[in-house]
């Protein structure tokens, strides 16, 4: 299967994590969605990576759905079979995505905008989201047992775009949360190779 993806993007990170963990091999094939090259856009009308192209069928795009074929995929190995903890790991996924919606939000009002024209009150707002979601995290830290999901690679993801993308901005007072990724790493040794880079 090949995977329009890139390195830096949190939510290809997620993929490409879970992916590995579960044994199912991926062709990553790295994409700038900017220039909206007919790879993407022929695959996804949305022009968003990641992309997912299996062996035989329809494109699958948007992370959350990736990570739902990926467990179906495997046999069921990537969210718990009880529902109360599937729940629990699918909101978890949720929190760690919508973060991730902020953070990229923020980093693309600066980017995209000449500097005379970055709303302050945007990213202040979205600054918001992301300090409640990071406070909740550390005061409700996931289990992280003999076996990982959706919502761990989530989290990881999201972290290690917060080491990429804003150093030094998030950790202080979370003394657990900015642990995580030691005890996470534990578990998924992949985790410094595969986590969002420049």
């Amino acid at each position: 299967m090949k995977l329009l993806y890139s390195p830096s993007s949190p939510y290809s990170a997620k993929v490409v994590m879970a992916a590995s963990y579960l044994g199912i091999p991926l062709d990553l094939i790295q994409v700038a969605t900017a220039d909206e090259p007919s790879l993407l856009t022929d695959a996804n009308p949305l022009g968003k990576i990641p992309t997912l192209i299996p062996d035989a069928g329809e494109a699958i795009f948007d992370s959350r759905a990736i990570m739902h074929f990926l467990d179906r995929d495997s046999g069921r190995k990537l969210y718990p079979r009880k529902d109360s903890k599937r729940t629990e790991a699918e909101v978890l996924e949720a929190l760690c995505d919508g973060i991730m919606d902020s953070l990229v939000a923020i980093v693309y009002e600066r980017r995209f905008r000449p500097e005379d024209k970055v709303h302050q009150p945007a990213i202040d707002k979205q600054w918001r989201k992301v300090t409640r979601g990071l406070d909740w995290l550390d005061a409700n830290l996931p289990k992280t047992g003999k076996t990982l999901h959706g919502g761990h690679f989530s989290m990881a993801a999201m972290i290690g775009y917060l080491l990429l993308r804003f150093p030094g901005q998030w950790e202080d007072g979370r003394v657990a949360l900015a642990a995580w990724t030691g005890k996470f790493s534990k578990r998924f040794p992949a985790f410094h190779d595969l986590k969002p880079r420049a």
